[in-house]
């Protein structure tokens, strides 16, 4: 899909943060369905949630958007930093997008935004 400019990330995260939050919470809706004898339901509920889920993962993916993991949740967004390839790095408990890593090397390389 292309690139994302620093802006156009921190757009796409503030369209994405509700969608965010439903994933946190249906995963933990699916945990606790998972295991059975759940206030939350049973075997349908557990599908319902998992279909759901499914849906708004494809959701980000279809921003452009890379989801990287699930539990936490990491979303990525490809960008380019002085002609290097980076991924502005969203992870769960994050508000804002403030942090980035070069495409090679992953979270583990992960640091803050410089600021401007």
């Amino acid at each position: 899909m292309g690139l994302f400019t620093l802006s156009e990330a921190q757009a796409e995260l503030a369209r994405l943060l509700p969608v965010l939050d439903e994933i946190v919470r249906l995963r933990a809706d699916a945990a606790e369905l998972a295991v059975g004898s759940s206030s939350l339901g049973g075997l349908p509920e557990f599908k319902a949630a998992q279909a759901r889920l499914d849906e708004l993962m494809e959701a980000v993916q279809q921003t452009g958007a890379e989801l990287k993991g699930f539990a936490p949740l990491l979303v990525d967004f490809p960008s380019e930093m002085d002609g290097v390839p980076v991924l502005l790095c969203w992870l769960e408990g994050d508000r804002t997008l403030s942090w980035y890593h070069r495409a090679d090397l992953g979270i583990a390389g992960r640091r803050p935004l410089p600021t401007e």
